[in-house]
């Protein structure tokens, strides 16, 4: 029952307000989107996905002019040729910044983005992978309005949703990736940001300076986005959030549960450097459900306890898939409503996992 109030008071107070606050204005209302704009996409050996991404960012509906910042990050196949070409031929709009090497004990992406940002013009960044897309022409536009929330902002905090594939895997994935929006998302909007994803994060330059870039982190594999997010909170960065679905990006998942899972290891690997706040404040939800799934499964082998333990499974269970379900909607990433119970077991119990995986061995690896 403990486990349960845990649960139900991190829905009622982040994630339920969160799912049911008015959606932001239309992209063709008027708005403070009158500043020029710098896309930092890097790249490795992404020739097929900048085929698909490059185009759409060339599409995007913003009048105010933007550059986009191509890295190609020691990439061996010809992405260094088709960013080059587009370099020439859009000469005013794509500009490219190769990276040869990366210097010994740096992270790669990380360096590699501190060679971008150092390049681009304007004193707006908007972030995107190479492997997402834009969900649709106004995600510049609506991006950049974020920065005017609350006065005016330093970082906008936005939501990139996966692809819908075939396989349970992939509503895993999905399902993952709600759950963590959720907390990010709706903890920033209650004035606890500690994370962004670096597939649909914008900041300013100033920002990136006041935080010296990466360099407390540099040599950390990961964090190129959640420990800048948390360097900015140290720093007094202000940051807002935009959930607009036309303010997506949309990204293709893990293919198979191997990839998958050395994925969220080099993600979660950053999560050591949060500050005790924060970990408290998401280890405390992660231990609650956790807790409870382990205390149902010890209940139900006695059979005194199996009443109580019915109900009481079955009101979380109801109440949390119809705050789960209402967030689905609210984002934009679908989850099938009747297989919440089952993603939800598996979530953290996958989640139990990979902090066991993470403590026993830190070894990641990049591309």
């Amino acid at each position: 029952m403990a486990c349960g109030v845990v649960q139900l008071m991190y829905a009622a107070y982040f994630f339920w307000p969160f799912a049911s606050r008015p959606a932001e204005a239309p992209a063709d209302a008027p708005g403070p989107d009158a500043e020029p704009v710098s896309i930092v996409v890097c790249a490795h050996n992404e020739l097929d996905n900048l085929r698909r991404l490059l185009p759409l960012l060339l599409q995007q509906d913003y009048p105010a002019g933007f550059e986009i910042v191509l890295i190609d990050d020691r990439s061996d196949d010809d992405t260094y040729l088709y960013a080059q070409q587009l370099a020439q031929y859009y000469h005013e709009k794509v500009r490219l910044v190769s990276v040869a090497r990366t210097p010994r004990g740096f992270a790669p992406k990380k360096y590699a983005l501190t060679l971008g940002v150092k390049t681009t013009r304007y004193a707006r960044l908007l972030f995107i992978d190479a492997d997402c897309i834009p969900a649709t022409n106004q995600w510049l536009r609506l991006m950049q309005r974020g920065f005017a929330h609350g006065g005016g902002a330093d970082v906008v905090l936005g939501f990139s949703a996966y692809a819908a594939a075939p396989g349970f895997l992939n509503h895993l994935i999905r399902y993952e990736t709600l759950l963590t929006a959720a907390q990010y998302l709706s903890f920033a909007w209650r004035g606890w940001p500690y994370m962004g994803v670096g597939r649909n994060l914008a900041y300013t330059r100033a920002c990136f300076n006041a935080t010296k870039g990466f360099a407390s982190h540099m040599r950390l594999l990961s964090g190129d986005d959640d420990l800048l997010v948390q360097d900015a909170v140290r720093y007094g960065q202000r940051i807002t959030v935009v959930a607009d679905a036309s303010a997506h990006t949309l990204s293709e998942p893990a293919p198979t549960w191997r990839a998958w899972w050395h994925q969220k290891r080099r993600h979660l690997s950053a999560g050591r450097a949060y500050r005790l706040a924060d970990r408290l404040r998401i280890g405390t939800f992660v231990a609650a459900n956790v807790l409870f799934y382990f205390a149902t499964v010890a209940l139900a082998f006695s059979s005194n306890n199996w009443v109580p333990l019915a109900v009481v499974y079955t009101l979380r269970t109801l109440f949390m898939g119809a705050v789960y379900a209402r967030l689905s909607s609210r984002l934009g990433q679908p989850v099938i409503v009747g297989l919440l119970p089952v993603l939800d077991v598996v979530y953290f119990f996958q989640y139990l996992a990979l902090g066991i995986s993470l403590f026993l061995n830190r070894t990641l690896r990049w591309k």
